[in-house]
C-alpha cells in the first residue's frame, strides 16, 4: 500500500486508491469495522496503520497539489510590462462641474451659500421682490401656479428675501438651485439652474457689484473678460442692469443686476436710510454652455451618455 501511495502521479489516482481503501467498502474500512473481535495487541497495530495510511495519503496529496500548481505556473504567467486596460472611470456631469466652480469661487469672495423651497408662496416669489400684481412676470404664460395660489420658483431671489429675514444686515450671501419657467427652446429651459448672489452693508456701490462681476467670470473662464453695461428695468433692484460679455466678436447678455430696492429692504425689515447693497442672478447652464462650446441647453438634460463621451466629459 505505501509503495501504491508513492508510485501515484496524478490526483484522481490517489482519489481512487484513496475510496478504495477508506470508502465505504474499502480495506481499512473493513478492518476498523472487525476491531471489537480483536485482540489489544491487533487494535493497536490497526490503528497505528490507519494513521500512517491517512498521513500518506495527505502528504501524496500535498505533492501532487503543489506540482500541479507548480506546473501551471510555468505556462500562465501575467506580463506586467503590458499596458493596462483602459479604465471605465465616471465624470462629473458638465453642469454639476460648473456649479461646484462657481460656488468655490463665490465661497472664495466670503459669500455664504444659501438654499429654499422650489415651491414658493407668493410673498417671497412676487411681493417681497417688489413686484406689483400686474406685472408680466405674474402672468401664467411665463410662471407654472399651483391650484392652492403657490407656484413653482421662477428665480432664487426668493432665497435672497428668505436670508435676509432670518439673518438681516449686513450679509453676503449666494444662492443655488432649480427655477422654473415656460420657456422651452436652444438657450432656454423650463427648468434651469440659477445662481443668485446678494451683498448688503453700509457702504456697497455699484461699482462693487462691477468688479465682483468681473471677477467671478474672469476666474470661471479662466481669462481676462471684458464686460459690457447696458441700464435695464428690474421691480427689486434700482438702478437696474444687464452685463454682456464680448465673447469673441460678439456682445452675450449674461446677467441680470442691480442695486437693491429700497422697498425690497423695507420688506425685510432692513432700514435702506442705513444699508444698501447689490444683487445679481444668471443660469450656470448658460455659462457651462459658453465654456465648454455647446449651443444647444437642451443636450445637458437629456442623459446621453455617448453625447458626453463625444464631448470629452
Amino acid at each position: 500500500m505505501k509503495e501504491q501511495i508513492t508510485n501515484i502521479t496524478s490526483l484522481e489516482e490517489l482519489q481512487e486508491l484513496y475510496a478504495a481503501t477508506f470508502g465505504k467498502n474499502g480495506t481499512m474500512t473493513a478492518k476498523l469495522k472487525n476491531m471489537a473481535s480483536m485482540s489489544n495487541e491487533e487494535r493497536a497495530v490497526v490503528n497505528a496503520e490507519n494513521s500512517e495510511l491517512r498521513q500518506l495519503f495527505k502528504d501524496k496529496q500535498i505533492e501532487l497539489e503543489n506540482a500541479a500548481l507548480n506546473a501551471k505556473l510555468a505556462t500562465e504567467y501575467v506580463d506586467v510590462t503590458l499596458d493596462t486596460e483602459p479604465e471605465n472611470r465616471g465624470t462629473l456631469h458638465p453642469l454639476t462641474q460648473s456649479l461646484k466652480e462657481i460656488s468655490e469661487i463665490m465661497e472664495s469672495f466670503g459669500y455664504t451659500l444659501w438654499t429654499g423651497p422650489e415651491i414658493e408662496d407668493d410673498w417671497h416669489n412676487f411681493t417681497a421682490l417688489n413686484t406689483p400684481d400686474y406685472h408680466p412676470a405674474r402672468d401664467m404664460q411665463d410662471s407654472f401656479f399651483l391650484e392652492n395660489g403657490n407656484v413653482m420658483r421662477t428665480q432664487t431671489s426668493a432665497i435672497q428675501i428668505r436670508a435676509m429675514e432670518k439673518h438681516g444686515a449686513p450679509i453676503k450671501m449666494f444662492a443655488i438651485g432649480s427655477t422654473y419657467r415656460k420657456e422651452l427652446d436652444a438657450t432656454h429651459s423650463a427648468m434651469f439652474g440659477q445662481i443668485e448672489s446678494l451683498c448688503i452693508d453700509k457702504n456697497v456701490t455699484l461699482s462693487d457689484l462691477i468688479g465682483t462681476m468681473r471677477a467671478l467670470l474672469s476666474r470661471f473662464f479662466e481669462r481676462d473678460i471684458e464686460l459690457r453695461i447696458r441700464p435695464s428695468y428690474f421691480p427689486f433692484t434700482e438702478p437696474s442692469v444687464e452685463f454682456d460679455m464680448k465673447w469673441g466678436d460678439k456682445w452675450l447678455e449674461i446677467c441680470g443686476a442691480g442695486m437693491v430696492h429700497p422697498n425690497v429692504l423695507k420688506n425685510c425689515n432692513i432700514d435702506p436710510n442705513e444699508y444698501q447693497g447689490f444683487a445679481f442672478g444668471f443660469g450656470w447652464d448658460r455659462l457651462a454652455m459658453l465654456k465648454y462650446g455647446l449651443n444647444d441647453i437642451r443636450a445637458f438634460y437629456n442623459g446621453d451618455i455617448r453625447w458626453l463621451k463625444n464631448n470629452g466629459f
